[in-house]
């Protein structure tokens, strides 16, 4: 995340911050190849705190942290850059586009009180964009929208904002608009003062909006009477409803020319909440129990979240803390507590990320500022810092008094529905692995790492293809473990067709004692869901009665190594009818040999039935491409169980789909629906697997 040897104080900026009113943690979000870095740099220009755009150190940019942060111009991860700018502290967090690296977005908001919105003047606002902006509505973002590249060939300002409108509602409205001088953008011109006749319709609208967030019921009836309304009144408006997060003024801008940029700051620092007046998550004891809510006071008592973790080759892990309350000095011991699956349950962890409570002490307190760490002597409430040496602290874990731990409530992480299995490449790379995944999974808690026992497969679940590739990158290149994908099995079952016997004869002669086994059972098939009986018709002590249990453990191994294609075998009805033992050969072993012999020769006298799991599939897509996707779930052999409206303009088309056909869905469904469409699955069944499937199963290994 930074280089500590190349420390050095950001010109003229003193980023340590006094109180929570002096700063404003301010995330960019926006589709990928919108220009948030291009922004962030810009307005680090723009404020001093950097010679010149790009120079937040020579030759990087400020999302440039770690090996594989970024690849062919896409950034994979949040990063914190912070400036000075009228005496307030603003930490810039700059978030990828990338629909895989939506794990990164939601910590950048959770770390941040308000957002810039950034969309490109040269494209539309699409599908995914869209979807970026509920994620910043779901958890109540204040936010304004930034109009960049003004300056590309194909720019449309006054298009893209007609797309915004359309797409974010009518409280998205321009509180500047660009001045043009022989095609170039060259000032901005503010909509709140005194502006030319060709302005007033927009400046009309912009005051009428205003006031109608306004909490003075009296002041739209006097500006509709002649009144002019005083700027410092809309100002004040303007903050509360942008606050609110009702409100959504627009400014554009220009970041290779730099147009734009103050009126940013000054929006920053003016218009957005501070940390004291935004809300704080909710917080719990570890044992799960409401404790009282947190305030935003330096003075009281320490509650901070992890919003980011790396692992820096020179300077070790490095976390990235978010001060909800209370002040972080160095070296302090603070209590740590992780409790994804507290709140959302094994799925909201996933494999990886196990809930824990543990001790700590603090290293150095640095500000984060592109490569660099520029040393803090302590961290108020509100503020953002990295922090050294916090070797089991994880992404999402709440730091707390040692005498008062406290758990704040986790965002909420996004399902990784890709999976991608993998081995290690030798002997050396197995020996790595495991604790290199730790690391990973201790840094990105939207990846699940799976061992699943009966495929006995290594599994990373990712959000897509890009998340995963670059996990695998990290593997190679920060923890030097090469490993191989390999396919991806789904957990298939195997069942009797029909009833069926068996007899299973165990007999071998060697010097010493023999081995001597003989069984016969019957073997039924039961309902979906039966599981495994035995039952033991056993007369006249044919079998010793110390054998049976031997003979039950055979047939019971043997089901989990499956009979056919390798898969475990369920719902059955095994009854032990007849047998023979030795008095001196027989034995434990010899009767569990016998046991799992007779269940193979009753599998070859009848036919083995393949099942398949099913999930139960939630797939929301913009309304006009409901019919495609149905269209497409039905070639996946799903069952389609109806649709409902989520919201204006989408639908929730929902199926049950075996999950043979849903390794790959999250790349298809991404691709045939322009990044718009999203699922969820859970598991419903089995089913059996249609026959001209079920032949291309291939055995699996034992």
């Amino acid at each position: 995340m930074a280089d500590k040897g190349n420390a050095r104080r950001p010109a003229g900026q003193d980023l340590e911050a006094s109180s929570p009113d002096r700063i404003r943690n301010v995330v960019l979000v926006g589709p990928g190849g919108s220009g948030k870095t291009t922004l962030v740099e810009m307005l680090l220009a723009t404020a001093g705190a950097v010679p010149r755009a790009g120079s937040v150190d020579e030759g990087t940019t400020v999302s440039d942290h770690d090996p594989g942060e970024q690849q062919h111009g896409r950034s994979h991860s949040l990063a914190v850059a912070p400036l000075v700018h009228q005496g307030i502290k603003v930490n810039l967090l700059d978030t990828p586009g990338y629909a895989d690296f939506v794990g990164e977005v939601r910590a950048g908001l959770r770390a941040a009180d308000c957002a810039l919105f950034v969309v490109a003047a040269n494209e539309d606002v699409d599908d995914a964009t869209r979807s970026l902006w509920r994620e910043c509505a779901q958890v109540g973002m204040p936010r304004a929208v930034v109009v960049t590249r003004l300056d590309q060939s194909r720019a449309d300002y006054d298009g893209v904002l007609a797309q915004a409108q359309a797409a974010f509602g009518d409280k998205v409205k321009p509180l500047f608009v660009p001045v043009r001088d022989g095609g170039e953008v060259t000032a901005l011109t503010g909509l709140l003062e005194p502006c030319d006749d060709e302005l007033s319709a927009l400046r009309g609208d912009l005051i009428e909006g205003v006031i109608e967030e306004s909490e003075d019921e009296t002041l739209m009836d006097r500006y509709l009477g002649g009144e002019e309304i005083d700027a410092k009144i809309l100002v004040d408006d303007l903050e509360r409803a942008m606050a609110r997060a009702t409100f959504f003024p627009v400014v554009p801008c220009c970041a290779m020319t730099g147009v734009g940029g103050r009126e940013l700051l000054d929006l920053a620092v003016s218009g957005f909440p501070s940390p004291a007046e935004h809300p704080s998550p909710d917080v719990f004891t570890p044992a799960g129990k409401e404790a009282p809510a947190i305030t935003c006071d330096p003075g009281a008592p320490l509650v901070a979240e992890v919003v980011k973790t790396t692992s820096d080759p020179y300077v070790g892990r490095l976390s990235l803390v978010r001060v909800f309350s209370g002040t972080l000095v160095p070296d302090a011991g603070v209590h740590v507590s992780g409790h994804f699956a507290s709140f959302f349950g094994d799925a909201g962890a996933g494999a990886g990320h196990p809930d824990h409570d543990e001790d700590e002490r603090l290293g150095a307190l640095s500000h984060p500022f592109g490569k660099q760490l520029v040393p803090a002597t302590a961290v108020v409430a509100g503020d953002i810092a990295a922090i050294g040496r916090l070797t089991r602290a994880e992404t999402g874990d709440t730091l707390s008094g040692a005498d008062h731990p406290l758990v704040l409530r986790p965002w909420s992480l996004p399902e990784p529905l890709l999976p991608v299995a993998i081995a290690p490449h030798t002997k050396s790379d197995e020996d790595k692995l495991s604790q290199a995944l730790g690391r990973i999974a201790a840094e990105d808690p939207s990846l699940r790492i799976e061992n699943n026992g009966e495929t006995h497969q290594l599994v990373l679940w990712a959000m897509g293809e890009a998340h995963a590739e670059t996990t695998l990158e990290r593997l190679a290149e920060r923890y030097g473990v090469q490993v191989d994908q390999v396919p991806f099995v789904v957990s298939l079952r195997e069942t009797f067709g029909g009833s069926a016997s068996g007899h299973g004869r165990h007999v071998k002669q060697s010097g010493g004692h023999g081995q001597y086994a003989v069984c016969d059972i019957i073997v039924e098939p039961l309902p979906e869901g039966s599981g495994f009986e035995f039952v033991d018709k056993v007369v006249g002590g044919a079998v010793p009665r110390q054998y049976i249990p031997s003979v039950e453990k055979g047939v019971r191994a043997q089901m989990e190594r499956g009979v056919r294609h390798g898969y475990p075998v369920v719902d059955l009805r095994v009854t032990l009818t007849d047998g023979k033992a030795h008095s001196v050969d027989s034995s434990d072993m010899a009767f569990q040999t016998a046991g799992a012999l007779a269940l193979r020769e009753a599998a070859a006298a009848t036919s083995i039935t393949m099942l398949e799991p099913f999930d139960l599939v939630d797939v929301i897509v913009p309304d006009e491409q409901v019919g495609s996707v149905m269209s497409d779930l039905s070639s996946r052999r799903a069952r389609l169980l109806g649709t409902d409206k989520v919201g204006e303009d989408r639908t929730k088309v929902m199926a049950e789909v075996p999950q043979t056909e849903l390794v790959r869905y999250s790349v298809d469904l991404r691709s045939a629906s322009h990044g718009a469409g999203t699922f969820t699955r859970s598991f419903a069944h089995y089913e059996p697997m249609p026959e001209d499937v079920a032949t291309k199963v291939q055995p699996r290994d034992r």
